[in-house]
């Protein structure tokens, strides 16, 4: 099993709607390497880490699961016509509401704890809305909930 953060404006998407909805498609998101992470790596049963970024107070705030693989994200096309169907150009997987943790593990908080130093979500320049997490930072994440 991997690990996978993912980063949704709260004000967009919150782990509160990913509650009620109890699972969703992630879709829209247009980095090339964001996507090839959804379309090759992702596997169901995954672990994922739901994120709050853009907000007065960004950090971790719930626990989800994928729960389907990488498949062709169509939204791009409202509108537009049908993707080529042998040649999608952007993915999206579905993930599914596992819980809100106890309370949020705050970006300043990660940033503070030497464990975390190496994760990607802390190193400089990174604005990925998907991000491997390595076993050992899921494990340091949760114990500081």
């Amino acid at each position: 099993m991997a690990y996978w953060l993912m980063k949704s404006e709260p004000d967009v998407y919150s782990i509160d709607q990913l509650k009620k909805d109890k699972t969703t498609c992630w879709d829209g998101v247009r980095n090339y390497q964001a996507r090839n992470m959804m379309r090759d790596d992702m596997r169901k049963g995954d672990g994922v880490l739901f994120y709050h970024s853009n907000c007065a107070e960004p950090g971790i705030v719930g626990i989800a699961e994928v729960s389907k693989e990488g498949y062709p994200d169509t939204t791009i096309y409202k509108g537009k016509g049908n993707p080529d169907p042998d040649n999608p150009t952007w993915y999206m997987v579905d993930i599914r509401y596992r819980r809100k943790l106890k309370r949020t593990i705050t970006l300043a908080e990660i940033k503070a704890e030497p464990a975390l130093a190496d994760m990607q979500l802390v190193k400089r320049g990174n604005r990925l809305s998907v991000m491997p997490v390595s076993a050992a930072d899921w494990e340091a994440l949760l114990a500081l909930e």
